[in-house]
Protein backbone atom coordinates (compact mmCIF):
# COMPACT_ATOMS: atom_id res chain seq x y z
CA UNK A 1 0.00 0.00 0.00
CA UNK A 2 2.34 2.35 0.50
CA UNK A 3 3.82 2.31 -3.11
CA UNK A 4 0.43 3.25 -4.37
CA UNK A 5 0.02 5.86 -1.69
CA UNK A 6 3.30 7.28 -2.69
CA UNK A 7 2.30 6.99 -6.33
CA UNK A 8 -1.01 8.35 -5.85
CA UNK A 9 0.77 11.26 -3.74
CA UNK A 10 3.66 11.44 -6.99
CA UNK A 11 0.80 11.93 -9.70
CA UNK A 12 -1.21 14.06 -7.20
CA UNK A 13 1.89 16.61 -7.14
CA UNK A 14 2.98 16.08 -11.03
CA UNK A 15 -0.69 17.03 -11.61
CA UNK A 16 -0.21 19.61 -9.30
CA UNK A 17 2.87 21.02 -10.40
CA UNK A 18 0.87 20.92 -14.05
CA UNK A 19 -1.64 22.67 -12.90
CA UNK A 20 0.18 25.90 -11.66
CA UNK A 21 2.14 26.16 -15.04
CA UNK A 22 -1.05 25.85 -16.99
CA UNK A 23 -2.28 28.47 -14.43
CA UNK A 24 0.62 30.36 -15.09
CA UNK A 25 1.17 30.11 -18.41
CA UNK A 26 -2.69 30.82 -19.52
CA UNK A 27 -3.56 33.27 -16.41
CA UNK A 28 -0.89 34.57 -14.38
CA UNK A 29 1.75 35.57 -17.26
CA UNK A 30 -0.53 36.98 -19.73
CA UNK A 31 -2.53 39.33 -16.42
CA UNK A 32 1.11 40.47 -15.91
CA UNK A 33 1.79 41.31 -19.04
CA UNK A 34 -1.26 43.17 -19.42
CA UNK A 35 -0.76 44.82 -16.38
CA UNK A 36 2.58 45.78 -16.78
CA UNK A 37 1.45 47.56 -20.69
CA UNK A 38 -1.65 49.02 -19.08
CA UNK A 39 1.04 50.63 -16.44
CA UNK A 40 3.29 51.85 -19.43
CA UNK A 41 0.10 53.11 -21.18
CA UNK A 42 -1.12 55.26 -18.27
CA UNK A 43 2.71 56.64 -17.72
CA UNK A 44 2.62 57.78 -21.73
CA UNK A 45 -0.88 59.18 -21.39
CA UNK A 46 -0.12 61.16 -18.21
CA UNK A 47 2.84 62.32 -19.78
CA UNK A 48 0.73 63.43 -22.98
CA UNK A 49 -1.57 65.15 -20.83
CA UNK A 50 1.04 67.09 -18.87
CA UNK A 51 2.50 68.28 -21.75
CA UNK A 52 -1.26 68.90 -23.18
CA UNK A 53 -1.65 71.11 -20.01
CA UNK A 54 1.63 72.92 -20.86
CA UNK A 55 0.75 73.58 -24.49
CA UNK A 56 -2.23 75.02 -23.19
CA UNK A 57 -1.05 77.56 -20.55
CA UNK A 58 1.62 78.79 -23.09
CA UNK A 59 -1.16 78.78 -25.65
CA UNK A 60 -0.72 82.43 -26.36
CA UNK A 61 3.25 82.83 -26.69
CA UNK A 62 2.58 79.79 -29.06
CA UNK A 63 0.42 81.21 -31.15
CA UNK A 64 2.04 84.70 -30.67
CA UNK A 65 5.69 82.62 -32.24
CA UNK A 66 3.89 81.05 -34.63
CA UNK A 67 1.85 84.39 -36.18
CA UNK A 68 5.65 86.24 -36.15
CA UNK A 69 6.92 83.17 -37.86
CA UNK A 70 4.05 83.24 -40.44
CA UNK A 71 4.69 87.22 -40.97
CA UNK A 72 8.48 87.16 -41.15
CA UNK A 73 8.56 84.02 -43.37
CA UNK A 74 10.24 83.95 -47.16
CA UNK A 75 7.50 84.12 -50.20
CA UNK A 76 5.66 80.49 -50.88
CA UNK A 77 7.33 81.06 -54.36
CA UNK A 78 10.84 80.34 -54.43
CA UNK A 79 11.76 82.63 -57.00
CA UNK A 80 10.18 85.89 -54.69
CA UNK A 81 11.73 84.51 -51.47
CA UNK A 82 15.07 84.31 -53.38
CA UNK A 83 14.71 87.59 -54.41
CA UNK A 84 13.41 89.12 -50.78
CA UNK A 85 17.05 86.89 -49.16
CA UNK A 86 18.94 88.49 -51.78
CA UNK A 87 17.33 92.01 -50.92
CA UNK A 88 18.03 91.49 -47.31
CA UNK A 89 21.26 90.60 -47.35
CA UNK A 90 22.17 93.33 -49.72
CA UNK A 91 20.55 95.81 -47.46
CA UNK A 92 22.60 94.83 -43.82
CA UNK A 93 25.80 94.96 -45.92
CA UNK A 94 24.98 98.28 -47.40
CA UNK A 95 24.07 99.76 -43.78
CA UNK A 96 26.74 98.04 -42.27
CA UNK A 97 29.66 98.99 -44.51
CA UNK A 98 31.22 95.41 -44.95
CA UNK A 99 32.08 94.58 -48.33
CA UNK A 100 30.59 91.63 -49.73
CA UNK A 101 32.20 88.59 -50.70
CA UNK A 102 30.96 85.32 -52.02
CA UNK A 103 26.83 84.65 -51.55
CA UNK A 104 25.37 81.63 -53.19
CA UNK A 105 21.55 80.80 -51.94
CA UNK A 106 19.85 77.73 -52.96
CA UNK A 107 16.28 76.70 -52.18
CA UNK A 108 16.02 73.11 -50.41
CA UNK A 109 12.66 71.36 -50.56
CA UNK A 110 11.69 69.87 -47.67
CA UNK A 111 9.41 66.93 -46.74
CA UNK A 112 7.38 68.61 -43.72
CA UNK A 113 5.56 71.02 -45.91
CA UNK A 114 7.81 74.00 -45.77
CA UNK A 115 11.38 74.93 -47.71
CA UNK A 116 14.26 76.53 -47.12
CA UNK A 117 16.97 78.82 -48.70
CA UNK A 118 20.77 78.11 -47.81
CA UNK A 119 23.00 79.77 -47.99
CA UNK A 120 26.77 80.28 -47.64
CA UNK A 121 28.23 84.00 -47.74
CA UNK A 122 31.46 85.77 -46.75
CA UNK A 123 31.60 89.46 -46.03
CA UNK A 124 34.83 91.53 -44.61
CA UNK A 125 35.82 94.76 -42.76
CA UNK A 126 36.55 95.94 -39.48
CA UNK A 127 35.54 94.76 -36.34
CA UNK A 128 32.77 97.47 -35.98
CA UNK A 129 31.28 96.94 -39.42
CA UNK A 130 31.05 93.19 -39.43
CA UNK A 131 29.61 93.74 -35.60
CA UNK A 132 27.12 96.16 -37.18
CA UNK A 133 26.40 93.60 -40.16
CA UNK A 134 25.53 91.06 -37.64
CA UNK A 135 23.40 93.61 -35.51
CA UNK A 136 21.55 94.48 -38.49
CA UNK A 137 20.87 90.73 -39.57
CA UNK A 138 19.79 89.54 -35.77
CA UNK A 139 17.23 92.61 -35.80
CA UNK A 140 15.57 92.35 -39.30
CA UNK A 141 12.10 90.72 -38.89
CA UNK A 142 12.86 88.61 -41.95
CA UNK A 143 12.98 84.97 -41.35
CA UNK A 144 16.44 84.08 -41.56
CA UNK A 145 18.92 82.37 -39.06
CA UNK A 146 22.01 82.28 -38.75
CA UNK A 147 23.26 78.64 -38.67
CA UNK A 148 26.91 79.04 -38.16
CA UNK A 149 29.96 81.69 -38.64
CA UNK A 150 33.76 81.57 -38.64
CA UNK A 151 35.45 84.70 -38.08
CA UNK A 152 39.42 84.78 -39.12
CA UNK A 153 41.58 88.04 -39.46
CA UNK A 154 42.59 88.76 -42.89
CA UNK A 155 45.69 90.74 -41.63
CA UNK A 156 48.47 90.30 -39.15
CA UNK A 157 47.27 93.18 -37.07
CA UNK A 158 43.55 92.03 -36.68
CA UNK A 159 42.15 95.44 -37.67
CA UNK A 160 40.27 93.86 -41.05
CA UNK A 161 38.11 90.11 -40.66
CA UNK A 162 36.62 88.07 -42.64
CA UNK A 163 33.06 86.30 -42.18
CA UNK A 164 31.70 83.38 -43.16
CA UNK A 165 28.55 82.30 -42.84
CA UNK A 166 26.22 79.66 -43.21
CA UNK A 167 22.36 81.10 -43.32
CA UNK A 168 18.77 80.04 -43.66
CA UNK A 169 15.61 81.37 -44.41
CA UNK A 170 12.18 80.00 -43.83
CA UNK A 171 9.98 79.32 -47.13
CA UNK A 172 6.03 78.47 -45.77
CA UNK A 173 3.65 77.21 -48.34
CA UNK A 174 1.66 80.05 -49.88
CA UNK A 175 -1.56 78.11 -48.52
CA UNK A 176 -0.58 78.86 -45.14
CA UNK A 177 0.32 82.19 -45.39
Amino acid sequence: METKNREKLLLIAALTCGGLWLLNLLVVSPLSNAWDNRTKRIATLRKEISDGTMLLRRQETVRGQWMQMETNALSGNPTVAERQFVTAFDRWVASSGVTEGSFRPQVREADEGYSTIECRADVAGTSDTISHFLYDMAKDPIGVKLDSCELTAKDETGRQWTLGMDLSGLILPASNQ
